[in-house]
């Protein structure tokens, strides 16, 4: 073992013994060094090149390096240092430190195999040589220095230093210490370029003699063109009608389609070169050529991939995926299904059009996709007829054709907004397209022959199903995608979101973490929609100022953002859910509500006063839930005996019912119970308990009926801090949908009469 010796990091280059290298430093740290070893009597160092680039410490140091001496040092006008250094031998390193701002090792010598191989020592050479015959790019400054090598060891450091391959592949010539190994990987080396080197040859040589034809070819071509010029036959089409003429033979489509492209060829070839209409016909067989008429893709069969692709891209939407797997499966059985026509509605941002490329994807099929939003003229769909200036196919062609294939995954976008007008109805030039019965003989004005459109997989999306035209709806088959529930985005945020925003903004989840109620905060208080779009924009300004802080505080190198910390980095919260009452109170229950952003509690107020019996009614009710109010003041009234209430105060006293919020326009008949109980509490003066929520239609011999958005009401209400919830008998079966971890805390009572509700609460007979 010898003594510790400074340490010379190189990582572009290799140095190897008996090799001298010329290199220039501009750098503090590497001068610095250099200045220290000027100063040692021998001027020793130990030049290793780490293990990887990223960073030097104690573990990217190689098993062995170069022993190194400092024959030259100056420095040059351009501010650098320029040294000479000299490889001596090929040592192991061991004993590394640290030592203030450079590193020290202990070197031992490296105990070389048997280097007297003649066979390899003679095979080395002459592959050197036919290396250096055929390669241009290599010198012959090496061969002089052959006549001072005569061991295997050196004569493969000495070749290793002169051939031009990368760094990372010299590296390994000295940390390989068998010469033997060495040299074949110095022999494999030389032929794998030389092969590169002889195909790079033959490419050029081949190159050469298309581009003299070329040149042949289009010396000939001018030639003609200015001869036609001269006898007046200039843009001559016989050529191109020929070439045409070939590629309809190819084409596959069937023979009328064949006929109606050769009778158009032949008309192409009859007309004079100066006709306005040559541009026409040449489009309209443009058009014709380059159709798919028969090529397919061929869908995939494994059914657990499918699945996979679409669980890996979209949450939840069983419903979707069930009937996509399901038209697979026939598909399959039988090898003869027509797709089905999907419609899949839903509001904003809930991933409808983006659910339909997945399902393209799943399938292996090619996606096309068109938007009818604000359409008006059905010649956006059906096409010009080819009479008029600047005719073009509708869109559906249009779509077939960027797709390249006769069976894609059709995207129709926003099919309810189309509008209707003089230029004609767009919804009605649909039928045909849509129509099972009716699209594998699709007819486009301008096209003019039946186009096949039965393997079409059409998916349109709508955000309405009411405003999509009535003769369309016949034709789908719809597919309501509801809003995603707090739960749902939850686990989008965790498992798609919050990983795709971490990767755009550099960071990962080492640096940060966001906790499961910070996230329903983003949630409830920072977005309010039905998808998560704006979740994922508020997800993407939240580590945009972490990057921020990041780079700004050095000192910290890791956030886990918990609830307390989302004010600081957004701001006030921007929107707020109703808030429980803090007490029981009479004439005062909680009904629940349900919007495309998700559900909330819905406390209902009713006071009374000295008046002639009038009912007064306020906080933006719509006609069916003020229909609901009048409902259960008549049955209440129907009822007076059962519920204990004396028929004077109906006479005595004007009735004010109130939905707080009343800027928010509020309608539907879901609230007939929570309004019946409401009175009942004002008029029997007790109070309910403000744990308790319910939602339910009454009607006027007090039956309770079935309501919607069932799931969204129970986790806003859920959210309120409600325990018990009253809902319809026939809503039972919903409470399936609803997440284990709201249900748990919930007591759900049904209800198929008011009398069950009024016997629970107040104790009836």
């Amino acid at each position: 073992m010898n003594e510790k010796l400074l340490v010379l990091i190189i990582n572009d280059m290799v140095i190897f013994p008996n090799n001298e290298v010329r290199i220039e430093y501009d750098n503090t740290y590497d001068k610095a060094m250099i200045d220290i070893v000027e100063k040692i009597d021998d001027g020793l160092m130990l030049i290793v090149n780490p293990i990887n680039d990223d960073g030097v410490d104690l573990t990217s140091f190689p098993k062995y390096g170069t022993l190194g001496r400092l024959k030259l040092k100056m420095s040059v006008p351009n501010g650098k240092t320029r040294i000479v250094i000299e490889g001596i031998d090929r040592v192991e390193i061991s004993g590394i430190e640290e030592d203030g701002n450079f590193f020290k090792a202990s070197y031992s010598q490296v105990n070389i195999p048997n280097t007297d191989n003649k066979d390899y020592f003679n095979i080395l050479i002459k592959s050197l040589e036919r290396y250096i015959s055929k390669v241009p790019y290599m010198g012959n400054a090496i061969m002089s220095q052959l006549n001072n090598v005569d061991n295997l060891n050196d004569l493969c450091d000495l070749i290793a230093s002169f051939l031009p391959i990368n760094y990372e592949e010299k590296k390994k010539y000295i940390t390989t210490i068998d010469p033997l190994v060495r040299a074949k990987d110095l022999i494999e080396d030389m032929n794998r370029d030389l092969k590169f080197v002889e195909l790079e040859q033959r490419i050029e040589s081949e190159v050469e003699k298309e581009l003299d034809a070329t040149q042949k070819e289009y010396f000939l071509r001018e030639k003609i063109k200015q001869i036609q010029k001269e006898i007046g036959d200039e843009g001559n089409k016989d050529n191109e009608v020929e070439r045409l003429n070939k590629k309809l033979s190819k084409l596959k489509c069937n023979s009328k389609v064949k006929e109606k492209i050769k009778r158009e060829l032949d008309r192409y070839d009859s007309l004079n070169s100066n006709s306005p209409e040559l541009g026409m016909v040449r489009e309209y067989l443009d058009w014709m050529f380059n159709l798919p008429w028969n090529n397919y893709t061929k869908d995939t069969e494994d059914l657990v991939k499918v699945k996979s692709i679409l669980d890996s891209s979209h949450y939840a939407l069983e419903e979707v995926k069930d009937r996509i797997l399901e038209y697979l499966a026939v598909k399959q059985n039988t090898n003869n299904l027509r797709s089905p026509i999907l419609c899949l509605v839903g509001p904003p941002g809930v991933g409808k059009t983006s659910l339909a490329i997945s399902i393209a994807k799943s399938l292996n099929r090619k996606v096309a996709k068109i938007s009818v939003g604000g359409i008006n003229d059905e010649a956006e769909i059906v096409g010009h007829r080819r009479t008029y200036i600047g005719a073009n196919p509708g869109r559906i062609i249009q779509g077939i054709r960027k797709a390249g294939t006769t069976n894609p995954v059709f995207i129709i976008d926003e099919i309810d907004k189309m509008t209707k007008d003089i230029k004609g109805d767009p919804a009605s030039s649909l039928l045909e397209v849509l129509d099972p019965e009716q699209n594998n003989k699709f007819s486009d004005h301008y096209i003019e022959e039946e186009f096949d459109l039965s393997k079409v997989m059409f998916i349109a999306t709508a955000n309405y199903v009411e405003q999509i035209p009535y003769e369309l709806r016949d034709r789908l088959e719809i597919i309501n995608i509801s809003s995603y529930t707090e739960y749902e985005k939850l686990d989008i945020a965790k498992t798609h979101l919050i990983p795709k925003e971490l990767e755009q903004h550099g960071l990962t989840s080492l640096q940060v973490q966001v906790e499961d109620e910070a996230i329903l905060t983003l949630i409830r208080n920072y977005t309010k929609e039905a998808g998560v779009r704006e979740l994922e924009r508020v997800i993407a300004t939240l580590f945009r100022k972490i990057v921020k802080k990041l780079l700004l505080e050095k000192d910290i190198v890791f956030y886990n953002i918990d609830n307390s910390m989302i004010e600081d980095f957004l701001g006030k919260k921007k929107f707020v859910y109703m808030e429980n009452s803090n007490e029981d109170e009479v004439g005062v229950v909680n009904g629940m509500a349900y919007t495309v952003f998700g559900g909330d509690i819905l406390p209902i107020e009713a006071n009374m006063f000295k008046g002639k019996g009038n009912l007064i009614l306020t906080g933006s009710l719509g006609d069916v839930m003020q229909e609901s109010c009048h409902i259960a003041l008549d049955y209440i009234k129907s009822n007076m005996e059962l519920f204990g209430i004396d028929s004077k105060i109906f006479d005595k006293n004007d009735i004010h019912i109130h939905v707080p919020e009343g800027a928010v326009n509020k309608d539907g008949p879901s609230a007939g119970i929570t309004i019946t109980t409401t009175l009942v509490s004002l008029f029997t003066n007790k109070k309910v308990d403000k744990t308790i929520a319910m939602t339910g239609e009454i009607t006027l011999r007090g039956k309770v009926l079935g309501i919607g958005g069932l799931k969204e009401k129970v986790i806003g209400a859920h959210r309120a801090g409600i325990k018990t919830i009253y809902i319809p008998h026939e809503n039972e079966k919903d409470l399936d949908d609803i997440p284990n971890e709201v249900k748990q805390d919930i007591n759900f009572i049904t209800v198929d009469k008011y009398n069950d509700v009024f016997n629970s609460i107040f104790g009836g007979e």
